[in-house]
């Protein structure tokens, strides 16, 4: 698929997803929602890549959904986001609103430029959030904050949005892309497998038993003990140098 509102770019084994359409706020149309989800796809499919970093064009995240697009349905793009295999970290470098906030709730990591605002405003207008804005937000923030965000509709500033956990980090505006890429090769330097078990763990735990998540967890430790990259983590401790892992 030839992409028109987002940019997709691989180095090494870092992918990036870029919401290309700055002059509109990098607002989710019809279009985007089914290029994100080939993107997401095509990622998945690709074994060299062991993150990415999703981020926006321009002065804006992204500003909510095209207002234009009247009843036309978007594919869920925080769906296809949550089904990334490998470790997502969102590079926030501007507002992120509505729609905008569902898709980094969909991360796995955000990382906030200090300018950035964040919040669910359309709730002024008789909205409410509908690709996972009310699930995903209490279990990132909680209950009581997420009551506060959703239901008073106020658009926050990155200080706050780090007090309460909505962002792990917030950086001056120059410095957002070098952190994320910091964040990324940093992660590329650990084994994907153990990254890809480890957010599988954390993620379908949630929606699990306390004793359901812990055999998850121990079914998922144990078949990483039948790996080659298992195998070369020992031997390049034992060897004392950096290991080389290859994913299998």
């Amino acid at each position: 698929m030839a992409y028109e509102t987002i940019l997709y770019q691989k180095k090494e084994s870092v992918a990036s997803i870029i919401l290309n359409s700055p002059d509109k706020g990098n607002v989710i149309t019809v279009r985007a929602g089914y290029e994100l989800a080939d993107v997401c796809a095509q990622i998945n499919a690709d074994d060299e890549v062991r993150t990415v970093i999703f981020t926006g064009a321009g002065e804006h995240f992204c500003i909510g959904a095209d207002p234009t697009r009247r009843k036309s349905p978007i594919p869920s793009l925080t769906a296809a986001l949550l089904n990334i295999k490998c470790p997502v970290i969102a590079a926030i470098n501007g507002d992120a609103l509505d729609e905008g906030l569902e898709l980094l709730l969909a991360c796995d990591l955000r990382v906030a430029a200090s300018t950035a605002r964040f919040g669910f405003a359309r709730i002024a207008t008789g909205h409410i959030p509908y690709d996972g804005g009310t699930q995903l937000l209490p279990r990132i923030v909680g209950r009581t904050k997420a009551m506060e965000m959703i239901l008073l509709g106020e658009v926050i500033s990155a200080t706050y949005a780090a007090q309460i956990g909505l962002v792990n980090r917030v950086v001056p505006q120059e410095e957002l892309m070098p952190v994320a890429a910091e964040i990324a090769a940093t992660i590329c330097s650990k084994a994907p497998l153990s990254l890809r078990y480890a957010k599988e763990a954390v993620c379908q735990g949630l929606d699990l038993t306390l004793e359901q998540g812990m055999h998850l967890e121990a079914d998922l430790y144990h078949l990483l003990q039948t790996t080659e990259d298992r195998t070369e983590g020992i031997t390049a401790f034992r060897e004392r140098r950096v290991p080389r892992f290859k994913g299998r």
